[in-house]
């Protein structure tokens, strides 16, 4: 069990550095660890979720900050902005409704990173941000461990299902990409005609 809580220690680790680092595949890592869960303590998937939204969490947080100090020069330096219009629809979302657009950003390959830049060019308090940005760290961890259980449950050994987590999250990611990029393209003809 003392190892289990090591390998807990450090998956929130890596998860946390991949919400800085973006390239790092956390959800992929979350989904691993509920299936090795799933095959040898199945009550591990509970730490397992918590230990990826902490994760999560403390990553969010940090880049939130990186955001909010760097502004617009760190972020066209660091060529997280994609197009202004995209931006100024992530900033019109925002003030809308905070809450469901964090929700949505952190299930979305590559939506997190834009709608953190957009709350932090708002404005958005720390706080509203700390109450907000919580329940979207729980759901995006529940999320990805109830796609490791799936691969888990499938397969027999525990590391056919930990291959199957990783390969259904990347297919989904890949996927929901595609999906997002085929809008993005259509919303340009729509406009540009």
């Amino acid at each position: 069990m003392i190892s289990e809580l090591g390998a807990l220690g450090w998956l929130s680790l890596v998860v946390a550095f991949g919400a800085i680092v973006p390239i790092v595949p956390t959800g992929a890592a979350v989904s691993a660890a509920a299936a090795l869960a799933f095959h040898t303590h199945p009550l591990l998937i509970i730490l397992v979720i918590a230990a990826g939204a902490a994760g999560a969490y403390v990553g969010d947080l940090a880049m939130y900050a990186m955001c909010l100090a760097g502004g617009e020069t760190l972020a066209r330096r660091l060529r997280w902005l994609r197009g202004e219009e995209h931006l100024t629809a992530m900033k019109e979302r925002l003030d809308k409704s905070q809450v469901p657009v964090l929700l949505v950003s952190r299930l979305l390959p590559g939506g997190r990173v834009p709608v953190l830049l957009a709350a932090a060019f708002i404005g958005l308090s720390w706080r509203t941000f700390i109450v907000a940005n919580v329940p979207a760290c729980i759901l995006w961890s529940v999320v990805y461990a109830a796609i490791g259980v799936a691969g888990g449950s499938i397969f027999p050994e525990p590391w056919q299902g930990v291959v199957a987590a990783v390969v259904l999250v990347v297919v989904i990611s890949k996927a929901a990409t595609m999906i997002s990029k085929r809008r993005a393209a259509r919303q340009e003809q729509t406009e540009t005609a």
